[in-house]
């Protein structure tokens, strides 16, 4: 499931690793080996990367139209498609996780039901809005999560995050006036109809996108309080997560959107119907495959590596928008995206160097909303 959801895009917590329980005695000294597919940490990097941006791309391809209007149920299908992969997975001895049991069915399921609002605010907003500006806002998420980390778990930040910070801010702010400038230059001016409706448009999108921003910060903290009853590793979360949203999801579609014929064909025309439909499958699926490869990357690099390659992650995905679809290429975006960039490189460094100081709590990176835990993952994984 999509960060947007699923995700980012989407709230992973590192940690520190020496006091975690995954450290084990020094390996013996080997002599060196040959590049494998296995231990070359560029392959599992570039898959984590390809994964994030086919989730950002399929999930813009579904709702770039505006007449788009069953958000329910496209979450629906892409909670389908991720439990139907993980049980595939799960059977074929890839990964593993716990059966379901109802007792921990019912302690999850208010952390369900903060990621269908995280995840429906997503899709609205990345509806409304361009893949470099929804990435560029994105980040503002980890503000909220940082100062939430501080206010309930004893979290610190330091100066450097607060520059971090006030970068992130920037970058938004930059985003956002030149997305204004742009649909008064290109609709008509002040006193056009076409650019209020536009300009309505980007509103409607900034709007949406703080709710998701309130949404995904309420749900990762929840969701680390909630983890500690249960233990979960990141497949169990995922597995819970996507399987106790479809019954929600799909009453919601039922009862909340448009099902009549000539909806239905508004949102599937005969020309797309195919390639949506192959979207909203592919889309469910990177979810699993962003699961995955951040599992292979922690693996096969430092927490520190993975980190970075978070931070550097931004800029693929917000040229994705400008290549892709229709986004504006002008100075101020382009500006926007490298703050954005540069904000999410210093906040990295920021907790490299906290971390090198030894403290316990290390403030968490939004990349995938489905993980609770990029170390625990690899408990998932059969060695």
């Amino acid at each position: 499931m999509s960060d947007d959801k699923k995700r980012e895009d989407f709230g992973i917590e590192l940690g520190d690793r020496r006091g975690s329980g995954f450290d084990a005695p020094p390996p013996p000294k080997m002599p060196p080996q040959s590049h494998s597919t296995t231990s070359s940490p560029l392959l599992p990097i570039l898959a984590y990367c390809g994964s994030s941006i086919l989730m950002t791309v399929t999930n813009k391809y579904v709702l770039s139209d505006m007449n788009f209007n069953l958000n329910f149920f496209l979450l629906c299908v892409q909670s389908v498609v991720c439990v139907m992969a993980i049980q595939s997975c799960k059977s074929s001895g890839i990964i593993t996780y716990r059966d379901f049991n109802s007792d921990e069915a019912k302690k999850w399921f208010p952390i369900s039901l903060l990621l269908i609002g995280m995840i429906y605010t997503s899709t609205k907003a990345l509806q409304f809005l361009s893949i470099p500006v929804y990435t560029i806002f994105k980040n503002l998420t980890i503000i909220l999560i940082a100062y939430g980390e501080v206010l309930w778990f004893g979290g610190s930040v330091t100066v450097m995050a607060l520059f971090s910070f006030g970068l992130m801010v920037l970058s938004s702010v930059i985003a956002a006036w030149a997305d204004i400038q742009h649909a008064l230059q290109n609709y008509g001016g002040h006193g056009s109809s076409e650019a209020s409706d536009k300009i309505s448009t980007l509103n409607a999108g900034y709007i949406w996108m703080m709710l998701n921003c309130f949404c995904s910060a309420a749900y990762v903290l929840g969701m680390r309080k909630r983890i500690k009853l249960t233990n979960f590793k990141d497949f169990d979360t995922m597995y819970y997560n996507n399987l106790l949203s479809i019954p929600i999801l799909l009453l919601c579609s039922l009862f909340l959107e448009n099902w009549s014929s000539a909806n239905i064909a508004k949102n599937f025309p005969t020309e797309r119907r195919n390639a949506i439909i192959l979207a909203m499958v592919f889309s469910g699926l990177s979810s699993v495959f962003i699961s995955y490869t951040s599992a292979w990357c922690v693996r096969v690099t430092s927490s520190t590596t993975y980190s970075m390659v978070g931070a550097l992650n931004k800029l693929p995905i917000a040229l994705s928008g400008l290549i892709f679809f229709d986004a504006p290429v002008t100075l101020p975006s382009v500006s926007a995206i490298a703050v954005g960039f540069v904000s999410g490189i210093v906040y990295a460094l920021a907790k490299v160097r906290q971390s090198a100081g030894g403290p316990k709590t290390v403030l968490p990176t939004m990349q995938n909303p489905m993980s609770a835990s990029s170390q625990s993952m690899r408990d998932s994984f059969k060695s």
